[in-house]
């Protein structure tokens, strides 16, 4: 079968160079264009389009529309718009309406400032520079960014949980958008990880995803915005918080997830592999279950199922059976991240509640919430 190549898109980041720049020509020239060119940082030349080239009284305001090719992303087909405006001496360059605002540390702005990141200005300002040079033209020109669409979708972000409110972001290191959706989805774990470590006491609290986010809160009151969710890259996960200035980690998941990671398997996605059932059997069988239930654990379809009858049979060999699934989850990301970062793991299931736990997770909780 051959296979669909990928449509490739280009960033909010880039939407709003372009637009910085026609928006620019407009107010110096008196030049609407329907068609403005951009380079990006990857070396790709875009020809963007342009939804809107207009004046409002004396601010020149032109707007791009975003397209993320096959990479799925919310801000697909919304309109980046900038204002230009003849100011003094310099090019500022701020967030409008729908574009957040940072409020915690860890990300690349300051508190307080807009969630246009570093590439993206840098783009911006060497856009109106070089219309500014063009007309030789000798102070300064503000421009503003802003997305009408972007408080409603940053709602389908990540943004509220990193501490930016009222919009998107403005993003992008290569201009372009590489139909990568697990770079994307890794990249914003990383982002997240970034901002708790810089606004926390160096203790962080991993979760797969959903699950784990609504065990915290019913068990341990944790408020699910708390943790970080890192869907199916446990292993990347590890590698980078080494990176970071943590002591201690505490990993809370279902056991259809961190059961994999006994077998020392760090992408838990099913396609990558699933040994839900062997590992379970194994560990039972070592408990000293019978070949019936080990035969029955095998038939089983979800993890829950085998669980379950493992109990039914034997309570005592079902507790064996997850100690040592616990310890073998616990020696897999000890080898993986290092022994100078402490590990801390729950193992829980939907009806069953906590499989087991490891013997730090109190004091890691009162630590966490000191």
């Amino acid at each position: 079968m051959i296979e669909k190549k990928l449509k490739w898109g280009y960033t909010t980041g880039s939407c709003a160079a372009a637009a910085a720049k026609a928006a620019t020509i407009l107010l110096l020239f008196n030049q609407k264009t329907k068609q403005i060119s951009l380079q990006t940082p990857k070396g790709i030349v875009l020809q963007l389009n342009l939804e809107c080239c207009e004046w409002q009284g004396e601010k020149a305001v032109c707007a791009i529309k975003k397209d993320s090719g096959d990479d799925p992303d919310v801000t697909n087909g919304i309109l980046i718009y900038a204002m230009a405006e003849k100011i003094e001496s310099g090019i500022v360059i701020d967030g409008g309406e729908g574009i957040g605002r940072i409020t915690k540390k860890g990300l690349q702005q300051q508190i307080g400032e807009a969630a246009i990141n570093k590439v993206p200005k840098e783009m911006i300002k060497q856009c109106v520079q070089e219309i500014c040079t063009l007309a030789d033209y000798p102070k300064g020109i503000a421009i503003t960014i802003f997305a009408p669409e972007g408080a409603e979708i940053a709602k389908k972000t990540y943004n509220p949980k990193l501490g930016i409110v009222g919009g998107i972001s403005i993003l992008g290191t290569s201009g372009i958008v590489e139909p990568m959706s697990e770079k994307a989805l890794l990249d914003s774990i990383k982002v997240e990880l970034n901002m708790k470590v810089a606004n926390s006491n160096g203790n962080l609290i991993l979760t797969p995803g959903n699950y784990g986010s609504a065990f915290l809160k019913s068990y341990f009151d944790i408020d699910i915005e708390e943790a970080v969710k890192i869907s199916n890259f446990i292993g990347e996960t590890l590698d980078f918080i080494k990176t970071l200035a943590v002591d201690s980690v505490l990993i809370v998941g279902h056991i259809g997830k961190l059961v994999k990671v006994a077998g020392g398997v760090m992408q838990t996605h099913s396609k990558y592999a699933d040994c839900r059932r062997e590992i379970i059997g194994v560990h039972a069988a070592m408990a000293g279950v019978d070949s019936k239930t080990i035969q029955a654990i095998m038939q089983s379809i979800t993890t829950e199922q085998a669980l379950l009858l493992l109990k039914q049979q034997n309570t005592e060999i079902f507790k064996k059976t997850m100690q040592t699934i616990l310890q073998k989850i616990i020696e897999h990301i000890k080898n993986r991240i290092g022994e100078q970062i402490q590990v801390d793991v729950v193992v829980f299931s939907e009806k069953l509640g906590i499989l087991a736990q490891s013997n730090g997770v109190e004091t890691f909780l009162k630590k966490y919430k000191q």
